[in-house]
């Protein structure tokens, strides 16, 4: 599979390149699902809010039913 993805961040902004097919930018960003709608390869956008978080944004949470977001152990907060 050839792949030229890549984000970065200048100043305060996350910048993501996406593929051009719509296809492909939506198994970048969810991931690839099988047959039975579960979760093979989880896509970039669980990373996203964490990143945002890493660059002084807001903490961003998700519905866990749409897409669980990646958050290493030491960057998560209690529940309120």
């Amino acid at each position: 599979i050839l792949s030229r993805q890549c984000a970065v961040v200048r100043s305060q902004s996350l910048i993501i390149n996406l593929p051009g097919q719509p296809k492909a930018i939506a198994e970048t960003l969810e991931g690839l699902k099988g047959a039975g709608g579960e979760e093979i390869v989880p896509g970039i956008f669980a990373a996203v809010p964490y990143c945002i978080d890493l660059i002084g944004g807001p903490y961003l949470e998700s519905n866990p039913g749409v897409c669980s977001v990646f958050r290493p152990k030491s960057a998560l907060r209690p529940d309120s």
